[in-house]
């Protein structure tokens, strides 16, 4: 009896010792388990942030290019449409919100003639830096550069260009995304299959969130032509329309065929342009 309660109590130690031994391995199995989960994770994270982030690699917003600053954020983009070229060799530069003292004007649309032939425009953009938003202007180059991420619209979905291209020292309008007159000939369609609804008219903050991919960041190295005289006049004609202003429900005239030319409203429906057809100051109305 004696003996036998002596090997009872041995087999209890013995079991014992081998439960805490299957649990201890049990519980090593489920660390490393969830070590290698967690492992696999931060892999998973890293590759994700490389190519999310590999757009941006060695990019610093340039605020040196800032010509305006303010403490308002611009206005949403409106939507409106795009006149017909008026003629062979122009190209077409998107609206956009310029800034005064009274506020933000709308500086209409319009079709220019480039000052040299290959020539391309880059849309200026607004950046939002912390405490202020930042005014990058517009610029001519060899190719369509950096412009914010914003989606002008007509070619200009945000980055990249696709209404057309130089050949040849003529310049070769893709139909599906321009509207070019029947005496333009010179055309291709290229359709284009980009869904982007969004209208905000900055970048960073609140709006739009888009680095520079690796061909825009080459492309600011490019040599850039100011915008020309013609198109500075066309702005300071805008700024002293009150009607183009966003306070005053503005604007009235969303597009024109070329500068000092003929306006349209939203609808593309054209407008009496008043003293607008003279170069001059006057307010448009319908």
């Amino acid at each position: 009896m004696k003996t036998h309660t002596i090997s009872y109590h041995e087999d209890v130690f013995l079991m014992k010792d081998n439960m805490i031994s299957d649990g201890t391995q049990l519980l090593a199995a489920k660390l490393y388990l969830a070590l290698k989960k967690l492992i696999m994770l931060s892999i998973i994270a890293l590759f994700a942030t490389t190519s999310f982030f590999a757009q941006n690699t060695g990019y610093i917003d340039d605020q040196t290019t800032v010509t305006v600053k303010t403490q308002l954020a611009p206005p949403a983009l409106p939507d409106y449409v795009q006149p017909p070229c008026p003629g062979d060799g122009y190209l077409w530069t998107p609206g956009y919100w310029a800034w005064d003292v009274s506020g933000y004007y709308w500086v209409p649309g319009v079709w220019i003639l480039p000052p040299a032939v290959g020539l391309l425009w880059t849309p200026g953009y607004w950046g939002f830096y912390d405490s202020f938003y930042g005014w990058h202007p517009g610029y001519w180059g060899p190719r369509v550069g950096y412009y914010g991420g914003i989606n002008y619209g007509f070619g200009y979905f945000g980055s990249g260009f696709y209404g057309g291209r130089w050949d040849h020292g003529h310049f070769m309008y893709n139909t599906s995304v321009w509207r070019v007159n029947k005496n333009i000939h010179n055309t291709y369609i290229n359709k284009v299959n980009i869904v982007n609804n969004n209208r905000m008219s900055f970048n960073g903050g609140k709006g739009v969130m888009y680095h520079p991919n690796k061909d825009e960041m080459d492309g600011m190295h490019d040599n850039r032509v100011s915008a020309s005289k013609e198109q500075m006049d066309h702005e300071m004609n805008m700024r002293n329309n009150m009607g183009q202003f966003h306070h005053n429900s503005g604007p009235m005239i969303h597009s024109m065929n070329f500068p000092g030319g003929q306006g349209f409203d939203r609808g593309g429906r054209e407008m009496e342009m008043g003293g607008m057809n003279r170069g001059g100051g006057g307010r448009g109305r319908r």
